[in-house]
């Protein structure tokens, strides 16, 4: 029976492994255990444990099946390196519930099964699967596609991850597979261009339970390359037969690729070549990259085991109805949420996949100096450190889409070029190259290549913490080198700078231990893809925007019969009445959380303030919004606007606008009609929603008569702040209204916004972007962790501080700036363009300070207090943005 594929009809090959007569030998049954299931509409499921004799050695399997009798596909599911068949029992239950018949094994030398580990040779775990198949050929559950061949899948992670794709090349009887986060040529994965990758090497071999366990050719490679820190001809080989990329040709199946983004053992160059391989083939293949990996993160097990189900939906059960997703899928996190600090996740995804260099724009880069040279040093000793190998269950990785650094560069050990600021958000998706000019005083120069992602402040982060090792042979006499970086998906923030560093060391790797001079100069720009056609998916428009008109009135409705019956609130305070807002003592944990959100918060706004709201992601802002707008309820102190006291259906709150997380619009309808439905809803007469005067103060002119659905992003989020103007409130709320604008449209926010307040209005403004708040903004509250960190005029929070500004009349060498900051009383130092910018300690002067730079023969034109709003919220926060 053939695949029942477009285009892959045809004769089947013969079988590359041929079972022996009474290859499989049941030795052991355990009896049948029966999962209980969860309620009445959930099948049981029946698991048999058995000891199987495969060529001698002795395999530990699971067989799981449900439901009522009658053939159905099987899948065989495989576990990770150092596991066992018990990292998948959930996995395999829940795909025998959904109709398949699933065997799970320990693979050769994990849980109960021996023998040595060959990391999958086609000779032992790769043969294991097919005398495997045969056994499932012969259970009356499965379904046959024909005598001896049934219709089965393959899916597992990691090592698990391989075997599917080994065992598709080998054995024509495999329909479907489904490998995660794994590798396509295990020679490149622990070689990369020559360079042995030894902390991950070193963790494979000892979860393994060392060079003993294993096959006696993979234990002497590995103690011959680990002594040499140098991988050879043979090394190569040698894991090079034992990887898919092998039987590249032979893998002809369905294939859905899902790879790790925080994956610096099996990076997403792996998947891209299994890819390009199977589709040459003729297969379909689809690629996904989740948000986590070997180094950490988020493995999204629950929406990947769907979409795994719904792939042999479709291959295995023949389901032309199953949705199997998109051609090509990005996990993206957007920052942490503010309730219970988990990152934010949302996919991002293609028609067709776009590859590594799709859509490429050009940066060049420049350096302090045009040819830089750095040392290896002796031992290659301090090592830099990028990726963490053996802590990814910290998910250190993912730290970096979430804009924190844990990569440390040694000075005198690099080289670095920097661009110009970006004019506007770049999201770099795929790899990155660049060619650069390497001269050694060594024959051989081993560099480490990453690009950092450079915030206006200098803060610097690694993008999913990953480098590209480069062994440059016969560098004596220079040479120009084309550099593959790593391949990540990355939003770079307007103003933000790409920082190319060469390294002479990293932790991971190693390095030539002999003790050599590397000088490096740019041969051309820095080459970074985008993959335009890759779009973020919208957020679906809010149910409630479709309701709004019923809920309006309905909330209308529960005000006035519920009015009389209102227990009585705190009085009003006389003496608050003209003051907009006081917040005291307040405080507010949810259900289940660890932590607070908000703790014992206070301030006050006066009238004709536009005030920000700043802290990090899971400061608590979003929070004290909502319980200001009486949406949620706090655990305790009080929240009074103009006197009175806030909860949930106050009166007080008819004189509070606000704009929180978007605003939904019936898209054909026009700007005004949407407006005007909006306000009908609230049940307030018409001439107080004061529409006019909110439209001119939005600047919303000729598009109001047009439907909302042409609308740009910008002209959506104007026609929401009118929305929140309508009745002209006295005290106006924006959480974040320039998320999604390009730099003209939050001018014109900036502008609405000041306009607003300048009748003696109120406006508070929570914003990530510190330059806006800087320009927008008469006030400050900087919160952290839920608690103040700060409140007052903005001029007083960048004014005050400890940054001086150092005006020089040439540029301040890197040797120079590194003694500067060492000095005692110095904090830091970093150069800019008009000289430096020295951060005192406590114990620190500016008269100190000066004498030190004249000793160091620093040519010093001027010093003077410099700070910027972005250096004093990173101060007060202690640099945890």
């Amino acid at each position: 029976m053939d695949l029942r594929l477009p285009g892959l009809r045809g004769p089947r090959r013969p079988r590359r492994i041929v079972s022996a007569v009474a290859a499989v030998v049941v030795l052991a049954g355990a009896g049948t255990w029966t999962a209980v299931a969860s309620d009445d509409d959930t099948p049981a499921v029946h698991r048999a444990d058995r000891v199987m004799a495969v060529d001698g050695v002795r395999l530990d399997t699971s067989y799981f099946t449900s439901g009522t009798a009658g053939r159905r596909p099987a899948v065989l599911l495989g576990h990770g390196f150092g596991g066992s068949k018990d990292d998948v029992r959930q996995q395999a239950e829940d795909l025998a519930r959904d109709g398949y018949a699933v065997l799970t094994w320990s693979a050769r030398g994990f849980g109960k099964s021996t023998g040595k580990i060959g990391l999958n040779d086609p000779k032992g775990e790769v043969a294991d699967v097919s005398r495997l198949i045969d056994w499932l050929a012969k259970q009356p559950q499965v379904q046959l596609d024909r005598s001896g061949d049934p219709r089965v899948g393959v899916a597992g992670a990691s090592y698990g991850g391989a075997i599917s794709l080994l065992a598709a090349g080998y054995d024509d009887r495999v329909d479907a597979i489904a490998p995660a986060i794994t590798y396509w040529n295990l020679a490149d994965a622990l070689f990369p261009d020559g360079v042995f990758k030894k902390l991950w090497a070193g963790i494979f071999f000892n979860t393994g339970g060392g060079a003993a366990r294993f096959e006696p050719a993979l234990a002497a490679m590995y103690e011959r390359v680990a002594e040499s820190g140098t991988p050879d001809t043979a090394a190569r080989e040698l894991l090079e037969a034992r990887s898919p990329s092998a039987v590249a040709d032979r893998i002809k199946v369905p294939t859905l690729l899902l790879q790790g983004q925080t994956d610096s053992l099996f990076t997403l160059a792996q998947s891209d070549a299994a890819e390009k391989a199977i589709r040459a083939n003729g297969a379909p293949v689809d690629v996904d990259w989740i948000a986590g990996g070997h180094d950490g993160g988020d493995l999204e097990g629950d929406r990947v085991q769907s979409r795994v189900r719904s792939w042999f939906d479709r291959y295995l059960k023949d389901d032309k109805a199953a949705d199997t997703g998109p051609a090509f899928r990005v996990t993206r996190t957007g920052g942490v949420d503010s309730t219970d600090g988990a990152a934010r996740l949302r996919g991002a995804s293609a028609d067709t996949y776009p590859g590594l260099e799709n859509g490429e724009r050009a940066f060049t880069l420049t350096g302090r100096r045009e040819e830089q040279s750095f040392t290896n040093p002796p031992g290659a000793s301090p090592p830099a450190v990028s990726a963490l190998p053996g802590l990814g269950g910290g998910g250190l990785s993912q730290l970096s889409s979430l804009g924190v650094g844990v990569s440390l560069d040694f000075p005198g050990q690099y080289a670095s070029f920097d661009s110009a600021p970006v004019t506007d958000d770049l999201r770099v998706t795929g790899s990155p190259t660049v060619t650069v000019h390497v001269r050694s005083t060594s024959d051989t120069a081993v560099l480490f290549a990453k690009v950092y992602d450079v915030s206006g402040s200098g803060g610097q982060v690694l993008p999913s913490q990953l480098v590209t090792p480069v062994r440059v042979e016969g560098a004596k006499t220079g040479k120009d080198v084309t550099i593959t970086l790593p391949a990540v998906d990355h939003k770079v923030q307007d103003g933000h700078r790409l920082r190319l560093v060469l390294a002479s060391t990293d932790l991971g790797y190693a390095s030539p231990m002999t003790p050599a001079t590397y000088t490096v100069s740019m041969k051309g720009a820095l080459k970074v893809p985008t993959a335009p056609a890759v779009t973020t998916a919208a957020a679906p428009l809010p149910s409630w925007v479709w309701w709004l008109p019923l809920t309006g009135a309905a909330i209308a409705l529960a005000l006035l019969l519920t009015a009389r019956r209102r227990t009585a609130g705190p009085a009003p305070d006389p003496a608050l009445a003209e003051v907009p807002l006081q917040i005291t003592d307040l405080s507010k944990k949810y259900a289940n959380g660890d932590r607070y959100s908000v703790r014992d918060l206070s301030f006050r706004v006066e009238k004709g303030q536009v005030l920000g709201l700043l802290g990090p992601n899971g400061a608590g802002k979003t929070t004290t919004l909502r319980m200001l707008m009486g949406l949620i309820t706090p655990d305790g102190g009080e929240i009074r606007v103009f006197g009175h006291a806030v909860r949930p259906g106050a009166p007080v709150l008819s004189r509070v606008g606000s704009f929180v997380e978007g605003a939904g619009f019936l898209p054909h309808l026009s700007g005004r009609e949407n407006l005007e439905l909006y306000w009908r809803a609230t049940g307030r007469p018409a001439e107080d929603a004061h529409l006019e005067e909110a439209l001119e103060i939005a600047g919303l002119g000729d598009a109001l008569a047009r439907a909302v659905r042409t609308y740009s992003q910008g002209m959506r989020q104007r026609l929401a702040i009118a929305q929140a103007m309508l009745g002209l409130p006295d005290l106006l709320i924006l959480d974040e209204p320039t998320n999604g604008l390009d730099p003209p449209q939050i001018r014109e926010m900036r502008e609405v916004m000041i306009r607003y307040a300048a009748d003696g209005r109120t406006v508070i403004v929570s914003s990530h972007l510190l330059s806006e708040v800087e320009q927008s903004c008469t006030h400050l509250v900087v919160m952290d962790r839920g608690r103040l960190v700060q409140a007052g005029p903005v001029a007083e929070i960048v004014g005050s501080g400890d940054t001086l500004l150092v005006g020089t009349a040439a540029p301040v060498e890197e040797p120079v700036v590194e003694k500067i900051a060492a000095l005692p009383g110095v904090a830091s130092a970093v150069p800019v363009d008009e000289g430096l910018l020295v951060r005192l300690g406590a114990d620190g002067s500016a008269q100190r300070l000066v004498a030190e730079l004249v000793r160091l023969d620093v040519p010093v034109q001027a010093v003077g207090p410099h700070r910027r709003l972005e250096d004093a919220f990173l101060t007060l926060i202690g640099g945890s943005a």
